[in-house]
């Protein structure tokens, strides 16, 4: 089995929808397996410190993550149309990686949610795509051939999975929105076992 390693940063829940919809698509790919991860709260005071295991969801991300699996897809809420400062700090964090080409080669894909329909999804996708490139890794995006990319009046691009989630958070993804984000994470998990093989 080959893992990928879906990453991401949620607040309220829905990036963390988001990455479970990613490994349902990465695990309809045999041979592939979602590895769940995230990123710590960063505190403004330097005090504040997050417990070394989350009291819910995904473990927190290790190098050793990076390095072991196959393929990324990293997710983050919108945050003025950039990534969330969580993440952020993560990337800033992985220049050991960078050093040793680690992740060079790699496939990876960006996912991203936000409380409105014009709160900078597409700008927060391709911002979070940029440390990716400095690492090597190559962009996999959703294609057209994905017929709810033309018909979704919520999320979804096809520089990547979104979801609005609503000013309240309360929104669940949109059935366009699940069927594109789960297409993302079997296209990431087949370029990935592509790349492997050759």
């Amino acid at each position: 089995m080959h893992d990928i390693l879906v990453l991401y940063y949620s607040q309220h829940g829905s990036t963390e929808a988001l990455a479970r919809l990613i490994a349902r698509g990465v695990e309809s790919v045999p041979g592939c397996r979602a590895r769940l991860r995230t990123v710590p709260k960063v505190s403004t005071v330097c005090e504040a410190s997050e417990p070394a295991v989350p009291a819910k969801g995904a473990p927190y991300v290790e190098e050793q993550d990076l390095e072991e699996c196959i393929g990324l897809a990293l997710g983050s809420p919108t945050r003025y149309g950039n990534m969330a400062a969580a993440m952020k700090y993560f990337l800033d964090g992985t220049s050991n990686l960078w050093m040793k080409g680690a992740l060079a080669g790699k496939p990876a894909s960006v996912f991203t949610s936000s409380a409105s329909l014009h709160g900078g999804q597409e700008s927060t996708l391709l911002t979070m795509m940029v440390p990716l490139l400095h690492h090597g890794m190559l962009i996999v995006g959703l294609p057209y051939t994905e017929p709810d990319l033309t018909s979704t009046t919520t999320g979804g691009t096809p520089y990547g999975a979104s979801h609005v989630s609503g000013i309240k958070n309360t929104a669940t993804p949109s059935e366009e929105e699940k069927r594109l984000t789960i297409a993302l994470g079997k296209r990431l998990a087949e370029t990935a076992l592509k790349l492997v093989r050759d």
